[in-house]
């Protein structure tokens, strides 16, 4: 008798754990659960670009003049001997190394620059900065950075700024019929490479 009774009981306790009821119920909390996530996932605002792609440009005499650069911002940091060393090579932005296109011969420190597209790589220092235009343009940061495919090289010295400049930034000014120059600023430094346009 007693095991009829607990043989009883087993299959009632089995019958409430398999209500269908319960199921469905469990079912739709956990469907809503997930579309709630989805929701949420889809609504949430984009991130914003901390080193956003830009570029500068100008008509020279008859040359068109072109950088394209990645523009990171200094955010409390030190970025000049701190977070871009000093003495070490540098893609003179973020990201892909900065490049510059001139569609006419360009003459800078009485060099020639011929047309074309050019990475340009620097490297920072205390009194005097180094500048280089590399042929291989395309190429992540400096990771593939050859000095002996430099086509041109130059030392400027760099101007302290009085106020900080937080955005890096790069202009192409025009200073007369067929000269101008290539500005590079961020923090507290500006850098100037005046050039002529080559016949």
């Amino acid at each position: 008798m007693n095991k009829i009774i607990i043989l009883l009981i087993s299959v009632v306790m089995m019958g409430c754990g398999n209500d269908p009821k319960q199921k469905e119920s469990a079912g739709s909390q956990e469907l809503q659960e997930t579309h709630e996530h989805h929701e949420t996932a889809e609504t949430s605002p984009p991130s914003k670009t901390l080193s956003p792609y830009t570029s500068a440009m100008a008509m020279i005499g008859d040359a068109h003049i072109h950088i394209d650069y990645s523009s990171p911002s200094v955010r409390e940091r030190i970025i000049f001997g701190g977070l871009v060393g000093y003495n070490t090579v540098w893609q003179a932005g973020a990201h892909k190394a900065t490049w510059i296109e001139t569609d006419k011969n360009l003459i800078i420190d009485g060099k020639a620059l011929p047309q074309g597209k050019y990475g340009i790589f620097v490297i920072p220092g205390k009194e005097q900065w180094e500048v280089m235009f590399n042929t291989r343009w395309d190429q992540h940061g400096k990771d593939d950075y050859n000095e002996t495919e430099n086509v041109l090289s130059l030392s400027v010295k760099p101007v302290e700024l009085q106020e900080i400049q937080e955005s890096l930034k790069y202009e192409v000014i025009k200073t007369n019929g067929n000269s101008g120059v290539i500005t590079m600023a961020w923090e507290k430094v500006k850098i100037e490479i005046p050039f002529q346009v080559g016949k």
